[in-house]
């Protein structure tokens, strides 16, 4: 009988069923519609790219900045392309390698993702032309709008749960296996190594504005990665028997819940308080599945929460 079941275990009928669904055509529909998302996400980080950024002779941050790094050497070297812009290709090219490692430790749907959201990436920086001068006159303006398109275009492919490839995939198993950190965050501890070096090849202007334009690249990605932001909930029910609601959480959504009995000061009534930590991502689905068994529920949520101890960052 179900009802003599102990909660964990209606919690792990909950999840294997949430597992047969996401296995389903169903999930296949849902995850085939965020391919436009992806494409978009793609093509404003490509045109921040090549409009803004290319023309002002500047790197970008990452494996993409790697790929602009070695076109201009080889081209420093004599070997011409023909005005044809490769770093798009040598993007992909670096890419493998991290998406082989990222197979063995990233679910299946984020990995197919992430290649077209790199597919796409390397073929859109291929046909946009670049501007044979920047779009405006102000070096830091042009520098700050890069940056700025850039991240919003790798914070969309971020959110639909996929990767734009490069040093994002590396932040992301690295929080995965330490849960802690941001993907914007590691990036850019990432690109002072990038920077760095190419202090030895470059003008110092030259590093200054592309450390500029990673900076607010790391910005506007975080802003809009809602899996990266955690944030509390707080449940306040008069519901008699809570534990359809608790059981559809725990196995629907993998996270845990703290319970606290109280009463109201002015009804004098019993009340459940829960507390549920979460990403702002998880926001919408876990408000709906409250809402679905008690309307009247007085919910409270707190984004940008520091969280200290055992955490599970579910990026993808």
């Amino acid at each position: 009988m179900e009802s003599e079941k102990t909660i964990s275990e209606l919690v792990v009928d909950e999840e294997k069923k949430m597992e047969a669904d996401d296995q389903g055509l169903k999930a296949i529909r849902k995850e085939s519609l965020k391919l436009p998302v992806i494409l978009v996400g793609s093509l404003i980080y490509s045109v921040g790219l090549n409009c803004f950024l290319r023309p002002l002779m500047l790197y970008s941050s990452g494996l993409m900045g790697f790929a602009q790094l070695f076109e201009t050497l080889l081209l420093r070297m004599g070997i011409s392309f023909g005005g044809f812009n490769i770093s798009g290709i040598l993007y992909y090219l670096l890419n493998v390698p991290i998406i082989l490692v990222a197979v063995r430790k990233m679910r299946k749907r984020f990995i197919l993702k992430t290649i077209f959201a790199v597919t796409a990436v390397m073929i859109l920086l291929s046909v946009i032309p670049i501007p044979a001068a920047p779009i405006l006159e102000d070096t830091i303006a042009n520098t700050i709008i890069a940056g700025l398109i850039c991240g919003s275009g790798v914070g969309i492919i971020l959110w639909t749960g996929a990767c734009d490839g490069g040093m994002t995939i590396v932040g992301m198993l690295v929080i995965a296996s330490k849960g802690k950190g941001s993907v914007g965050y590691i990036s850019l501890i990432a690109n002072i190594v990038l920077y760095t070096i190419m202090l030895f090849l470059f003008d110092i202007p030259t590093v200054i504005y592309s450390l500029i334009y990673s900076v607010f690249v790391s910005i506007a990605s975080d802003r809009i990665h809602t899996q990266n932001i955690s944030s509390e909930i707080m449940v306040i029910t008069k519901l008699k028997d809570t534990r359809p609601m608790e059981i559809e959480v725990m196995g629907r959504l993998h996270r845990g819940m703290t319970e606290i009995n109280a009463n109201g000061i002015f009804t004098g009534e019993p009340v459940k308080i829960f507390i549920i930590f979460i990403s702002k991502f998880e926001s919408a689905r876990i408000k709906g599945i409250i809402r679905s068994h008690d309307p009247q529920a007085f919910i409270v949520e707190t984004e940008n929460v520091h969280i200290d101890g055992h955490f599970l960052k579910k990026l993808t």
